[in-house]
Formats: C-alpha cells, sequence, structure tokens
C-alpha cells in the first residue's frame, strides 16, 4: 500500500524515464513533501526534451520554467523567458 504522494513519486519517476519527447504535468508537486519536490525539479532540470506543466508552486515555475503561457479571456498570450522575465513585464505594464 502506497500513500498518495508514495504512488505520485513513482508516477513521476517512470514518466522520467521512459524518455518522451514531451512531458506534461499538472499541479506536480501537490500531495509531495519538501525533499521529494526538491529532487523532483532537479530531475527535470535534467529532462532534454519538452515540459509543459501547470503550477501554482512559485518556486518549481522559477526553477524551470522558459517560457509563460498566460490564458486569458480573450485568448493565451506567450511570454518567452523565465517567471522572473514575465513578473517584470507584467509589472513594466502596470506601471504604464
Amino acid at each position: 500500500m502506497l500513500s498518495g504522494g508514495e504512488k505520485a513519486r513513482l508516477i513521476l519517476s517512470k514518466m522520467t524515464m521512459e524518455g518522451g519527447n514531451i512531458l506534461a504535468l499538472d499541479e506536480p508537486t501537490n500531495h509531495l513533501d519538501l525533499e521529494s519536490i526538491e529532487v523532483l525539479n532537479y530531475g527535470l532540470s535534467l529532462f532534454p526534451n519538452t515540459l509543459i506543466f501547470v503550477s501554482h508552486d512559485h518556486r518549481f515555475i522559477a526553477t524551470l520554467a522558459t517560457r509563460i503561457l498566460e490564458i486569458t479571456e480573450t485568448g493565451i498570450i506567450d511570454y518567452p523567458g523565465t517567471l522572473e522575465d514575465y513578473e517584470e513585464l507584467k509589472a513594466s505594464q502596470k506601471g504604464r
């Protein structure tokens, strides 16, 4: 019997080891402890292909994202760059 967090870690481990071209994750840090999140971050940083994820975990996004897609009522806005780049751009747009 595995706990929810253990099941999530097992599934994530299997997916990263299978070597697909795209890895899509929805809130991958939910149900993980801090140590597991750090290991996941490290493992995903080594993933050589496309990684698409949805997350509310600011640190997770900051360490992995190289492109931000913002979904709005009028469409999708593509921001190339890191979370820091995105936040700086949004702040500068607010100041206008």
